[in-house]
């Protein structure tokens, strides 16, 4: 068996907030929930189970980096839903090209944050160009 990414969790303040803003930026559905998770799934199998954190815990969550290959389509609609929620999105990492789209490797790409604060990237083609 070739070793593949399964799941994850993703922790939050609230998991079903975080659940559905992930599901509809990038157009899946959130799934049934199972225990104290709801997940998304996306087209490859992965699975990121949103958690809420633990009763007790002080604070924020970790904010964490998910960055996700997506179409030129998928793209356009995951970018006017980004506009449609007002977030600010930048074209880098260092937040520093404030609402405005990379073209690295001749597709297209942008960073902005998910309601728990963790990083969400987008982008059209993979590092390193498309594919020979």
């Amino acid at each position: 068996m070739t070793i593949q990414f399964n799941h994850t969790i993703v922790a939050c303040t609230d998991n079903r907030v975080s659940a559905e803003f992930w599901a509809d930026i990038l157009g899946v559905e959130v799934g049934k929930p199972w225990g104290p998770f709801l997940p998304i799934t996306v087209g490859n199998g992965v699975t990121f189970d949103f958690a809420n954190l633990p009763p007790g815990f002080e604070g924020e969550p970790q904010p964490q980096h998910y960055a996700f290959l997506v179409s030129e389509d998928e793209f356009d609609a995951a970018y006017e839903k980004i506009k449609r929620y007002g977030l600010t999105y930048w074209a880098d990492p260092r937040q520093r090209a404030v609402n405005e789209i990379n073209h690295n490797d001749g597709g297209r790409g942008i960073y902005f944050l998910d309601p728990a604060g963790h990083y969400m990237e987008l982008i059209t083609v993979p590092y390193g160009g498309r594919p020979q």
